[in-house]
């Protein structure tokens, strides 16, 4: 594959003083007074033609710094970043706008900016204003606008230049769901056409969606990556270990502190007793648990995931009122009984053992992917998609 990108060993490094009177003395005596805050530690990894790369990570993983570097908005501490092409990074909302201008004078000052011509933005300026929906907005000062309408033009003029490599980092969070999935598609259609992208986000199902590859930043360093799915699962374990005072045992695709462990998960259909059912048909999720301890009010938790691994269908008993309690070495069955409304296809189960309404609060043990069961042929009237929702028709 073309590399487009390549980070080789960047480690960026801010000095933190304690006042500005340290940082004088430094100067003039030429003796340390600072130390030293390493947000970015020897990070190295390429960028391949039409890929689309996504970086995770928890707050002050250094994701944002890491995309400055490669943008050329800072430069590293040490290492370097060679790139081919043209570079657009959308990433703090509003960087290379002048608020005292209009939307329209903006195309052309953030447009030359990122690299376009004069020529080139005369020609794409009817499409940006169309993509961009603002109408007669697009003739008002920028400084009038919501952060959804300033997100809205900066994305439109950077997704025209047509760059080699899209940065974006996060931008589109502040965006309306219409304009978001909008941005979605126009990121797929660029990537179908051999635009490499680095998408930072927390949303964990986009990230699946248009991702080929992802890189899970930790305390500065690459900490994993690889798949997007297994990655997001070991970011899942991380999020659970930060809330946790002890340490979480993580286990291939399990982890937790196995107060109270899953023994054994089954899921089937009624008639007769099958992981393969029929959209529509009433089926029975079937949770083994023991616990290890005595615990108080224990939550059992599900997650259905499609072939794409994304996130189809999650409840928990905490949300249905069940409260469940076990002695030390007591043995227990949960079962979830319902109709699997879903499309034909292959999906996946998780299952979470946790305290409360989240895993993040006390988990005891997770289980990605705990087992596969497939839905095949439709009871009733057929239809197309992922959701199965039954309407009654009605002609007057």
């Amino acid at each position: 594959m073309e590399t487009v990108l390549e980070v080789r060993n960047i480690t960026k490094i801010y000095k933190v003083y304690k006042n500005n009177f340290d940082r004088l003395k430094e100067v003039f005596f030429k003796k340390k007074y600072h130390d030293e805050f390493v947000v970015n530690d020897n990070i190295s990894f390429k960028l391949y033609k039409g890929e689309t790369l996504g970086i995770i990570g928890l707050n002050g993983a250094g994701k944002s710094t890491l995309l400055k570097i490669i943008s050329g908005v800072i430069a590293p501490s040490f290492g370097e970043v060679i790139k081919k092409g043209r570079v657009t990074a959308l990433l703090e909302l509003g960087t290379g706008f002048n608020f005292e201008m209009s939307g329209i004078e903006n195309i052309y000052l953030n447009g030359m900016l990122i690299g376009m011509s004069k020529e080139e933005i005369d020609k794409k300026l009817k499409s940006i204003i169309e993509f961009s929906e603002l109408g007669e907005y697009i003739n008002e000062l920028v400084k009038t606008y919501s952060s959804g309408m300033a997100m809205r033009l900066a994305f439109s003029i950077a997704i025209f230049s047509d760059p080699d490599i899209f940065i974006v980092d996060e931008a589109l969070s502040v965006g309306d769901a219409h304009f978001q999935q909008k941005c979605t598609r126009a990121l797929k259609e660029k990537k179908a056409s051999n635009m490499s992208i680095i998408y930072v986000s927390h949303d964990l199902n986009s990230l699946k969606l248009l991702c080929d590859r992802l890189i899970l930043l930790n305390r500065g360093k690459i900490e994993k990556e690889g798949d997007p799915e297994e990655v997001i699962n070991h970011y899942n374990f991380l999020i659970a270990e930060l809330n946790k005072q002890v340490n979480l045992v993580k286990k291939e695709t399990s982890y937790g502190n196995y107060e109270a462990q899953i023994l054994d998960v089954k899921i089937y259909g009624l008639e007769p007793k099958s992981n393969v059912l029929a959209s529509g048909e009433e089926g029975v999720v079937n949770i083994k648990i023991k616990a290890n301890r005595d615990i108080e009010n224990l939550t059992v938790g599900i997650l259905i995931r499609d072939k794409f691994a994304q996130d189809i269908f999650g409840t928990n008993t905490f949300y249905h009122n069940k409260k469940i309690s076990l002695k030390k070495g007591e043995v227990k069955e949960i079962e979830f009984k319902m109709k699997f409304n879903l499309g034909v296809g292959k999906y996946t189960l998780t299952v979470a053992l946790h305290d409360g309404e989240a895993h993040v609060n006390n988990c005891y043990h997770w289980i990605d992917n705990a087992v596969k069961f497939e839905i095949a042929g439709v009871k009733g009237a057929l239809f197309n998609g992922i959701c199965r929702l039954e309407p009654k028709i009605f002609i007057r």
